[in-house]
């Protein structure tokens, strides 16, 4: 496995708040025109069907992530307020 995942600490906190599980898989998302892009998520939850993803720990985290996704670095973030806080996920350079 060749994951660069960076979870921001607030993220980190966040997670083991909410059962210290995340997923992270592709979305789809339809524009308005027509066009369809698929998105990186991060979900606080164990994934729908947990064999089509790889797992690993880290941070004391279970993590899930999907394997069109693991090659690549990615930032795991939380924002938000209140009871609206959610994790987001963003792309970051492979040094």
């Amino acid at each position: 496995m060749n994951h660069v995942i960076d979870i921001d600490s607030n993220a980190v906190d966040f997670i083991k708040k909410q059962g210290g599980v995340v997923t992270v898989r592709l979305s789809p998302r339809h524009g308005c025109c027509g066009g369809l892009a698929n998105l990186a998520v991060a979900e606080p939850r164990h994934p729908d069907a947990p064999h089509h993803y790889q797992h690993h720990i880290q941070d004391s985290i279970s993590i899930y992530i999907a394997p069109e996704l693991a090659a690549q670095g990615l930032r795991i973030g939380v924002e938000g307020w209140w009871k609206l806080r959610h994790l987001y996920v963003d792309s970051v350079a492979i040094q």
